[in-house]
């Protein structure tokens, strides 16, 4: 059936292509790469004279350098960040080194800088756009369409292949996630000596703004990023990749699902061994083996490592400490009861508590034993050893594979126990995103409430109001039943949207429903229960999942 399906996938993308950044697995590669290169971000415009900054209550005129930086922080001036001495501390560091000497011997104390003038113009701009009219605004919608149809394509091949990010991002000040180290930090603009431009060599090369030139340009074929370069936060390198929807992009997608569906048919096996692994005689072994069990079983990340003190306190499942779990004998009458809080990825905090089986709990007290409470859990384990562990087990299991596994498999089960044919349309798609939930849930993926959620819900309210006042006055008036029939699923609907968007005021649905759901599901889902696919994927989404929208039949099974 694998085969099958591949063969069917070659003839559909025509191409087979590499990975990412990643090199690729299988030695496939690109004959002929063109494109013209990243849009870069305008450059900066001073403030016009009227708007003024004043350092402890006097006027004063910064240098281009120094002016534009101190906008990035007036913009910012509502938001919590600027309050979080972090942020501040880092910005005031990075802020002087674009100052001059005069403004740099000056300007000494952040509390004595008067940003307000700044954010209140930027304001103003921000609400004259709002009121453009539509001649301008489309004069906008042209002018980014012509730069679209220019740089937001490739030739790849001979395919045109739309590109997904080949604008670059404008300087800024870094936030983070969470109580980042780094926030407040300036993102310095990227200029065309930073960028490593990849093509073929018999292509037209991209060309550089004029008086610039490129850091490099290299013809790897054995990757699919056309451009590259390194960030000064981190030091991480940025991509410019293909779209989501590209040819090569949806075989990579195909094959992350397809390999978690191989996970399915061994999952058994593999539990067993880790079950049994819980009795060896080796440490080392035991603590692999219950770190697997979390990451199949909680659908935990493996973490990895990384230098203190250079990024959040973040940690996985073989990063964990002690001081993240407490052990509970008996708690709420349930056995053998593990409480976990740490911080996860992008600074989401995990807490849970969940019964284990018995000898994974022993296990834990003996892994603890001696320790203090910023060791490490599991001492004699890293994310490489683990996945090299993996890659026995089976060809290509990472970590990530389970937490695919887990999610697409618990939103197959949630569907077949929620779904009801006899159900409104709305009623069904409430089905669904309740399964979505119970995954985003499994895999952690919380989000802070809205800012302006309790106003939107009160406004669905006022909604649901009027609409049952509509009813009863269509049922006193004796109004044909068609008319009220009508009225009443118009309520249903809004009552329906109304408990959706309550349950899902701290869960964020879109990292599963993109990363780790099969779409084959999804897709299969809605033909069997005649929902329209728009309902559930958007356009984009639609895009990205092109090749499951026309591959899954009703009764495909991950």
């Amino acid at each position: 059936e694998v085969v099958n399906v591949f063969c069917w996938l070659c003839l559909h993308f025509q191409h087979a292509g590499g990975w990412e950044e990643e090199r690729s697995t299988d030695g496939s590669k690109w004959r002929f790469l063109e494109h013209k290169g990243p849009v870069f971000a305008p450059p900066y415009e001073p403030l016009p004279d009227k708007v003024k900054f004043y350092y402890d209550g006097k006027l004063m005129k910064l240098a281009a350098p120094a002016e534009e930086v101190a906008t990035f922080f007036a913009k910012m001036l509502d938001h919590e960040y600027t309050t979080k001495d972090v942020f501040r501390k880092n910005f005031f560091k990075d802020w002087r080194k674009e100052m001059t000497s005069e403004e740099k011997s000056k300007i000494t104390d952040l509390n004595k800088c008067n940003f307000a003038g700044m954010n209140e113009y930027f304001k103003a701009q921000s609400e004259a756009r709002k009121q453009m009219s539509k001649e301008e605004k489309q004069k906008i919608k042209e002018d980014n369409e012509r730069i679209l149809q220019e740089y937001g394509f490739c030739i790849m091949d001979n395919h045109k292949e739309r590109i997904g990010n080949f604008r670059i991002e404008p300087p800024g000040l870094f936030r983070g996630r969470g109580d980042h180290p780094k926030m407040g930090m300036l993102k310095r603009r990227i200029r065309p000596e930073d960028i490593i431009i990849n093509c073929s060599k018999d292509s037209k090369h991209p060309k550089p703004p004029p008086g610039t030139k490129w850091k490099e340009v290299r013809h790897d074929n054995k990757v699919t990023w056309l451009a590259s370069w390194t960030e000064n936060i981190q030091g991480s390198i940025k991509y410019i990749m293909l779209n989501p929807s590209s040819r090569i992009k949806g075989e990579k997608d195909w094959q992350k699902y397809e390999t978690a569906r191989r996970l399915k048919k061994c999952v058994d096996r593999i539990r067993n061994q880790y079950r049994e692994d819980w009795k060896s005689k080796e440490m080392r072994i035991r603590q692999r083996a219950v770190a697997l069990y979390f990451i199949d079983k909680l659908a935990l990340r493996a973490g990895n490592e990384k230098e203190e003190g250079e990024t959040a306190d973040t940690v996985g499942c073989c990063s964990l400490r002690v001081e993240h779990i407490n052990l509970y004998p008996k708690l709420d009458d349930q056995e053998y009861v593990v409480e976990f809080d740490f911080l996860g990825k992008d600074s989401i905090r995990y807490y849970n508590r969940i019964p284990v089986e018995k000898r994974v709990f022993k296990n834990l007290q003996l892994f603890l034993e001696n320790k203090q409470p910023g060791d490490d859990l599991f001492d004699r384990l890293n994310t490489s050893i683990l996945n090299k562990h993996l890659q026995e087990l089976m060809d290509g299991l990472t970590a990530k594979v389970f937490r695919t596994y887990n999610a697409s498999i618990t939103l197959q089960q949630q569907l077949k126990e929620l779904s009801c044919s006899d159900d409104s349309v709305p009623a069904k798609i409430l089905s669904y995103n309740r399964a979505n939930r119970a995954v985003a849930i499994l895999c952690n993926h919380q989000r802070a409430p809205p800012k302006t959620f309790e106003k939107s819900m009160q406004n669905l309210q006022t909604k649901i109001d009027e609409k049952q006042k509509q009813l009863s006055a269509a049922r006193k008036q004796l109004k044909a039943r068609k008319a009220v029939q009508r009225i009443e699923e118009q309520l249903m609907k809004l009552q329906v949207q109304a408990t959706d968007r309550e349950e899902n005021k701290q869960i964020a649905l879109g990292t599963s429903k993109l990363n780790y759901l099969d779409p084959r599901i999804s897709v299969a889902w809605c033909k069997k229960f005649g929902i329209p696919i728009e309902k559930i994927y958007n356009k984009t989404q639609r895009e990205k999942f092109a090749w499951a929208i026309d591959m899954a039949e009703k009764d495909f099974e991950f």
